[in-house]
């Protein structure tokens, strides 16, 4: 694995952050847990579903169902997107047919992507990428599904693409409306990581630490930032990730490095003595603004944002040091159970996306069958010297 040289000068504490606490504290911590991690909806980001009753009622259905804010914040700005399209297209959108779908995925396909006018993914062949036509799409369909339950339609004119057991894996099946492109996760080169760590040594302790931690235990955004003080365990260099704050809603165990360890007791002494003495979460702010309030989701990915423009590399992100790390692993020889345990995936399917990102599996194929090729040519060529040699 690569290593990771943000270190400190502070040694590990000797006083676990975790021993010592009582049952009535660890009480009182999970309340304060609860009461800071409350989502509601922001509705002022999707004034379109607020004004329409069937979109508030499905986005809140979604939002008691318990999906992640991040899921909430996606369905939201699709409905919201498309309920847009729908007026300046004067469409009902509770009545919209086949045909307005294709074409308010027409509109979709003319407009610019995020990187402005005139760039085109290479998956989508237009401005927005395959995954944002994806998730729009999600977005309406699951929503017409509703409004079919509710008995106000009677089919949903977004479709899905669907797989007929009976008639096996060599069957035609029938198609979406867009086709669904897998593309492996990108990872930064040896030269552009060590371009990044370059400017990562000049960021402030906090970053530093949340920065190596990412990559050492492949943490989410939401699990890095939903991090407390008494999810470790500096005695055995264990970390613990709540199941409320993982994607896959299952609680998980994993190791961090020596060098993280240094990092956490310096931050952990550098909180208590200039911040706050308050549980919760670990990460607080220190601009003068929002002051030892909770770091967001949103303030990281600003300061990886920094850190990678910085560094000249528009396509890092705060899932890339999750996607470096398990590839790491693939590469380091572990097995897929292991890395899914590690990284917490509940389909392993999306584990061997890293063996293939590695290139372990078919570099060992090649390499074994390019031995015995090898040796095949050799033993040729060895038979024809001696035969020159005879003559």
């Amino acid at each position: 694995m690569r290593t990771y040289e943000l270190k400190g000068k502070a040694a590990i504490s000797a006083t676990s952050p975790v021993e010592g606490r009582s049952a009535g504290e660890m009480a009182e911590g999970i309340a304060v847990t609860q009461a800071t991690r409350s989502h509601e909806i922001r509705w002022s980001r999707f004034i379109r579903v607020a004004d329409t009753p069937e979109g508030k009622q499905w986005l809140e259905i979604q939002h008691m169902l318990g999906l992640s804010p991040n899921t909430i914040e996606a369905y939201g700005r699709g409905l919201e997107d498309f309920l847009g399209w729908c007026k300046q297209s004067e469409v009902v959108a509770t009545a919209a047919s086949r045909t307005d779908v294709a074409a308010y995925v027409g509109n979709l396909r003319d407009r610019p992507g995020h990187r402005g006018k005139g760039v085109m993914s290479f998956d989508s062949g237009c401005g927005l990428s395959n995954a944002t036509l994806q998730q729009r799409l999600t977005a309406i369909r699951l929503f017409f599904d509703f409004l079919i339950e509710q008995g106000l339609r009677d089919a949903n004119p977004v479709g899905r693409g669907r797989y007929t057991p009976a008639k096996g894996f060599g069957a035609r099946r029938e198609r979406g409306l867009l086709p669904r492109y897998k593309r492996l996760p990108w990872i930064p080169s040896d030269e552009e990581w060590c371009r990044f760590l370059d400017h990562a040594r000049q960021e402030p302790l906090r970053n530093r630490l949340m920065l190596a931690l990412a990559y050492d235990d492949a943490l989410r955004r939401e699990e890095l930032c939903g991090l407390e003080a008494w999810d470790f365990q500096p005695a055995h260099r264990l970390l613990r990730i709540r199941a409320e704050t993982s994607k896959s809603r299952q609680d998980r165990v994993v190791p961090y490095s020596e060098t993280s360890g240094v990092l956490l007791a310096a931050y952990l002494s550098h909180r208590r003595n200039t911040l706050s003495r308050q549980r919760g979460p670990l990460f607080l702010s220190e601009s003068h603004r929002n002051r030892t309030e909770p770091i967001t989701r949103w303030t990281w990915s600003k300061v990886v944002r920094r850190i990678a423009d910085a560094a000249g590399l528009p396509r890092f992100s705060t899932h890339t040091l999750r996607h470096l790390c398990l590839t790491d692993l693939a590469r380091a020889g572990w097995d897929l159970h292991e890395i899914a345990r590690f990284a917490g995936h509940r389909n392993i399917s999306v584990t061997h996306q890293y063996f293939h990102l590695s290139g372990r599996d078919l570099s060992d194929k090649l390499a074994e069958g390019m031995a015995q090729i090898h040796e095949w040519r050799a033993r040729e060529l060895a038979q024809h010297d001696s035969f020159e040699e005879a003559r």
